[in-house]
């Protein structure tokens, strides 16, 4: 299983979006899409419309994860292990979903995530593609 993170999320809402090879590859080979309840949160504050929304609810097929008790406790062990740092505590939160779901976790922002990979996060880097001026993406 594969928890996308919110720029994916994102992406998915964006007609014409160019980032999207990967994330076609895994869905035609079968590969289960979710997300947690932090980033379908984020996700959620838009701007967006219902269809788009529901678009990429239908694409995960309804996997939206739960944010539990011990999913908390994680985010709060990786918040106090990576330095307290202002504005990392969602990331901390997706983390912690994706690590304790056994599922890798996809995202642009590997920056944002790399600092977890020692502490048992598979990251999934989804690259960002500029679209070619006058020709095909």
């Amino acid at each position: 299983m594969i928890h996308l993170d919110t720029n994916i999320l994102i992406d998915l809402a964006t007609a014409g979006c160019p980032h999207l090879g990967p994330i076609r590859e895994w869905l035609r080979s079968g590969e289960p899409l979710a997300a947690s309840a932090v980033a379908w949160s984020e996700f959620c504050h838009g701007p967006h419309s219902r269809p788009q929304k529901d678009a990429v609810f239908a694409v995960l097929e309804q996997r939206v994860t739960d944010f539990t008790w011990q999913m908390g406790e994680q985010s709060s062990r990786l918040f106090h292990s990576t330095g307290r740092k202002r504005g990392s505590h969602s990331d901390c939160m997706i983390a912690a979903a994706a690590m304790l779901s056994g599922a890798s976790l996809a995202t642009r922002n590997v920056k944002d995530f790399e600092k977890f990979v020692p502490m048992g996060l598979l990251l999934r880097p989804v690259p960002t593609v500029s679209p070619v001026v006058g020709g095909e993406i």
